[in-house]
């Protein structure tokens, strides 16, 4: 079988497709072929052994996915070949099959497109933890997004409107600002591309305020980090909530003061944490992120799809913050 491998620490350039064995499952596993592989922020992190886990070389990166079950080991119940599915796998996503644990897999919905599962996963359930779990997002607060026309954005946009809040979404180009308000975003806002000196990060947190209004944001989702952070946080309501999910324009520093004047709450946002330490709770979210999605009140917005020989292209498109919305490789049909 093909892969896409990662045999150095690297950029997406290093990495070499080749032949492999094809895996065989173990007790309590499946193997599985993938249908599609969805491109995270952790993908770019960890072919260069920058992220906080590293596989053991050599690698395929990857670790959301869609598939079929074609063999099943032992001891497994409930799935049998030809089942569709979709999981988080950790790693090993960018190969035509790889084996998992039967009990991390989800049924795939039937009729659901596979390209679109592969993509659902780890944004929104990281944007249903965020919001449900860590901020306690009520119906009528308002929540500003930051980075929200990216794939986790644009999945805390749909959430936050089904859980009945008021969102403002904050992105970077007019483009952006229209895949926003198609995920339902009330409002929106156009910032430009950091660093901000003092008076461009004084100006941005005027904005902020204008546009998530006097009372301010009663929770604040912050996929970006970097200088976006200290003017959202700014601009957010007394008891607020900001959410701290990511930070691909850099560690942020936040003056304290801030959280005192406005009696706020920091909260990180783990989710790969809180499935293996909360695995019941997981699985509700889970459930509900199903619903929502034959409802058609949630879905993947896929930016671009690109065959597993370019998967270092998909990483590269990404990596440069220029999607609207995920980035997914098909790895073979079905």
């Amino acid at each position: 079988m093909k892969a896409l491998l990662s045999r150095q620490p690297g950029g997406p350039e290093t990495l070499e497709l080749a032949d492999i064995p094809t895996p065989e499952p173990g007790k309590g596993e499946l193997r599985v072929r993938v249908l599609a592989c969805a491109i995270n922020y952790p993908d770019v992190l960890v072919i260069e052994d920058k992220y906080q886990f590293k596989p053991v070389r050599p690698f395929a990166p990857g670790n959301e996915i869609s598939g079929v079950v074609d063999a099943v080991g032992d001891d497994v119940s409930g799935w049998t070949p030809g089942d569709r599915l979709i999981t988080i796998c950790g790693h090993g996503g960018l190969a035509e099959q790889l084996v998992l644990p039967a009990d991390q897999a989800i049924r795939l919905p039937e009729g659901q497109d596979p390209v679109e599962g592969a993509a659902l996963i780890f944004t929104y359930g990281t944007s249903i933890h965020a919001l449900v779990d860590r901020a306690a997002l009520k119906a009528g607060e308002t929540l500003l997004v930051l980075g929200a026309a990216g794939g986790i954005g644009l999945s805390a946009i749909e959430i936050g409107k089904a859980m009945g809040a008021t969102v403002v979404a904050a992105v970077s180009s007019e483009e952006k600002a229209a895949a926003a308000t198609a995920a339902g975003a009330d409002r929106t806002i156009v910032y430009g591309r950091g660093p901000f000196d003092k008076e461009g990060s004084k100006a941005l947190a005027q904005a902020f305020k204008e546009a998530v209004g006097p009372r301010g944001a009663d929770v604040i989702y912050d996929p970006v980090g970097g200088d976006y952070a200290e003017p959202a946080l700014r601009s957010i309501a007394w008891e607020g909530r900001y959410l701290v999910v990511g930070f691909p324009a850099g560690i942020p520093k936040l003056p304290l003061n801030l959280t005192l004047l406005k009696a706020c709450d920091v909260r990180g946002v783990f989710w790969g944490a809180f499935v293996a330490r909360e695995p019941a709770r997981h699985r509700a979210h889970v459930e509900q992120l199903m619903a929502w999605w034959r409802e058609g009140r949630i879905q993947p917005h896929i930016d671009r799809v690109y065959p597993l020989a370019e998967g270092g292209d998909a990483i590269i498109r990404l990596a440069s913050r220029s999607a609207i919305g995920k980035v997914v490789v098909r790895v073979s049909e079905g």
